[in-house]
C-alpha cells in the first residue's frame, strides 16, 4: 500500500483505518492491551507493520502523564568524564542507585560551554535536574531555573529555589591544610579550576575573591586559614590551578613547582588525582615523601589508599543518592553530607 507521507508520516488514526477499528482500539492496542481483543489488537499490529508506523511516541505519552520518569544530570564536563572519572563514577553511581530503585532512568546532560548548552537543558524530557559543581556564572543555572521542575545543586553555587547538597568544603580544606602544612616553610596548593575558562596559572597569594567556582573558592578560603594558622603568609602560598582533574596533568604542574627556585616542602591536592599526579612528580625528582615533601588529597578515593595518602574523606556516592532523593521529592538539608580527614604516611606527624 502507498503512502505519499511516507513512513515517517504515519499515523495511528491511518493504522486504525486500515486495521477497521477506531482510533481508541487502535491506541489501547499499545497502552491498554487489556481493553481490547487479542483479535483486534492483532488486526491493528499487523496494519501498523504493514505501514510502517513504529508505535505511539514516548514523548506524546509522556506528556500525557505529565512524567518521563528520568532524572537529567548536568555534568559540566566533556561526557566520557562520566566513565573515567573515579569520583565522577561514584556520584553518579550514587543516583543510579535511587532511580533503580524508584524505577527511574537518568539522563547525562555534558556542558562543555558551547553554544547548545542552554537548548540542551530547556530541551531535556526530564522530571528533575540535578546540577554537577558548576561556576557562579553558568548561564545553565538560570536554565534550570527558569524550567520549573525539581533541582538539586551538587556542591554549590546555592541557587535561590534549588536544593544543594554539599559538605562544609572551606572547614575540611582548614583541618586537612593543617596537617599538609605542619612543618612547611613552603606550601603549596593544586587548585581545581578558578573559571569555567579552565586556565592554569601559577601564582602567590591567590586572590580568592575572584575565584566563580564555589567548591575552589571556599577550599582555597580553608587553605589559606590552615596557612595563617601556621604562622604562614597567604602571599607566601603557592597555588597551582590544573585546568582539568587530570593525574598526568596535574604531574606536569608538579614538576614545574618542583623545579623552580624555591620549590614546595608541602603541596595540598584539592582531588586525589591530583594528589596522584603530585607523588608522580616527586618520585621523578627524587624527593622523599613526607620528609622532603607532603602531600594531601581530597575524595579518598582508591588511589588514596593505594599511595598512602592523607586526604579528606567524603562519600560521593551518598552524595549523588541525595541528590537524587532530593529531585524526586525527598528534602535533603544543605550542608549535611559528612566529611572526616584521613591520615596516612603522605604527611609529617
Amino acid at each position: 500500500m502507498g503512502s505519499s507521507g511516507g513512513a515517517k508520516r504515519v499515523t495511528l488514526a491511518r493504522v486504525a483505518e486500515l486495521a477497521g477499528v477506531s482510533v481508541m482500539t487502535a491506541s489501547y492496542a499499545y497502552n491498554r492491551p487489556d481493553r481490547v481483543s487479542d483479535q483486534a489488537r492483532s488486526k491493528v499490529l499487523a496494519a501498523a507493520g504493514q505501514l510502517g508506523y513504529p508505535g505511539p511516541d514516548p514523548r506524546a505519552r509522556s506528556l500525557r502523564r505529565g512524567s518521563t520518569r528520568t532524572l537529567g544530570v548536568v555534568l559540566g564536563e566533556h561526557l566520557s568524564y562520566a566513565f573515567d572519572d573515579p569520583g565522577a563514577v561514584a556520584f553518579l553511581a550514587g543516583i543510579a542507585d535511587v532511580c533503580a530503585a524508584r524505577g527511574y532512568g537518568m539522563t547525562i546532560l555534558p556542558i562543555t560551554g558551547a553554544a547548545d548548552d542552554v537548548p540542551r537543558i530547556t530541551d531535556a524530557a526530564v522530571d528533575g535536574f540535578i546540577v554537577w559543581t558548576t561556576s557562579d556564572d553558568d548561564p545553565i543555572l538560570a536554565a534550570v531555573q527558569a524550567m520549573q521542575r525539581p533541582a538539586v545543586i551538587h556542591g554549590g553555587p546555592v541557587v535561590p529555589g534549588l536544593e544543594l547538597v554539599s559538605i562544609d568544603n572551606r572547614e575540611a580544606a582548614r583541618a586537612v591544610g593543617a596537617i599538609a602544612f605542619a612543618g612547611a616553610n613552603r606550601p603549596a596548593v593544586l587548585s581545581q579550576p578558578l573559571s569555567r575558562e579552565r586556565v592554569s596559572t601559577i601564582s602567590q597569594g591567590a586572590d580568592i575573591t575572584d575565584v566563580l567556582f564555589p567548591v575552589t573558592r571556599s577550599r582555597l578560603e580553608g587553605y589559606r586559614q590552615a596557612a595563617e594558622d601556621a604562622g604562614i603568609a597567604w602571599r607566601d602560598v603557592v597555588v597551582a590551578v590544573c585546568p582539568r582533574n587530570d593525574a598526568t596533568e596535574a604531574e606536569q604542574l608538579a614538576a614545574t613547582l618542583l623545579a623552580s627556585a624555591q620549590p614546595p616542602d608541602a603541596i595540598a591536592a584539592m582531588s586525589d588525582q591530583l594528589a596522584a599526579g603530585v607523588v608522580r612528580a616527586a618520585r621523578a625528582a627524587a624527593r622523599v615523601i613526607p620528609d622532603d615533601l607532603a602531600v594531601t588529597g581530597w575524595d579518598d578515593l582508591a588511589v588514596a589508599a593505594q599511595l598512602g595518602l592523607t586526604t579528606v574523606a567524603q562519600s560521593l556516592r551518598e552524595q549523588g543518592a541525595a541528590c537524587a532523593q532530593a529531585a524526586l521529592g525527598q528534602e535533603a538539608d544543605p550542608h549535611t553530607a559528612s566529611w572526616a580527614v584521613v591520615r596516612r604516611g603522605s604527611t609529617r606527624h
